[in-house]
């Protein structure tokens, strides 16, 4: 999913900022160079997922069940591909059988049901594009996968992960994501969220955090400083490598200097990394 940013100021997102952190070189694929990925058949999977999340909270509490889930799937991966083909793709190398994509992204959606009953809440809002502008030099903005909202005010941010739970070094990379927009919209309105909320589907975890305005405040610092580091690298035209077990699922290891590539030539001018919300989902 992609959504237009109409403002002047420089844009990051969670996962750019995320980028930046496991390897500025990634960083610069992404964001300045701008390199095509091919959709992955996990990745296609979790879009997917979290498609049919979204849409199951239209019917009425009741009849969210896991029949009326499942029952999305098909549908629900239809439309995606109809407004992305290039998701097609995830069929031909290495050869993956539809029914057992789909039977996959099913499972997944058995795994939410184990660990919460959508019949028993009314999200605020689902697929929540956020922003806010920081410092008066960065927009930071994303999509929120559920925001659930109390009758008392209280918030909880809510996202779903269709990968497996993490080790703690990999829940705090996820856990950034939500702070992220837990800053945005203490920023936007005035509200700290009482929860940020990872639930991972395959697993049938919750992690739960609840964050205060010091949390807050530090992180602000923190990205203020991240991007005072892009900025330098993209003047610099310096974006390293920073090779570590992620490299594995990179789509360019064959163009990083860790791995024997020669990255492109830098773009001249380079763009700014403004313009589009990149959605990824895991």
């Amino acid at each position: 999913m992609t959504v237009p940013v109409t403002s002047a100021l420089p844009t990051l997102s969670p996962s750019r900022a995320a980028d930046f952190k496991t390897c500025p070189l990634l960083y610069r694929f992404r964001s300045i160079d701008r390199l095509p990925e091919r959709p992955t058949a996990d990745q296609a999977r979790g879009t997917l997922v979290h498609a049919v999340l979204e849409a199951l909270f239209d019917a009425p509490a009741g009849e969210r069940t896991p029949d009326a889930a499942a029952a999305l799937v098909a549908p629900q991966w239809q439309r995606l591909v109809e407004q992305e083909p290039e998701l097609a793709t995830i069929f031909t190398d290495p050869p993956l059988s539809p029914d057992d994509f789909l039977s996959g992204a099913a499972e997944l959606l058995q795994g939410y049901f184990a660990v919460e009953d959508p019949n028993r809440l009314e999200p605020g809002d689902r697929e929540a594009y956020v922003e806010a502008e920081v410092d008066g030099r960065l927009v930071i903005r994303g999509i929120i996968d559920r925001l659930d909202v109390s009758p008392a005010g209280d918030l909880r941010v809510v996202d779903y992960k269709t990968g497996g739970a993490p080790r703690e070094a990999f829940e705090a990379r996820a856990m950034f994501q939500l702070k992220f927009y837990a800053l945005v919209l203490w920023r936007t309105r005035g509200v700290v969220p009482r929860v940020l909320r990872l639930m991972y589907l395959r697993d049938q975890e919750v992690c739960d955090f609840a964050p205060d305005a010091d949390d807050l405040v530090r992180f602000e610092r923190t990205l203020l400083a991240l991007w005072q580091a892009i900025e330098l690298a993209t003047q610099n035209r310096d974006f390293r490598p920073k090779p570590s077990r992620l490299c594995g699922w990179c789509a360019h290891q064959a163009l990083c200097p860790s791995y024997g590539g020669t990255p492109p030539p830098f773009p001249s001018p380079a763009p700014e990394p403004v313009g589009e919300v990149v959605v990824e989902r895991d």
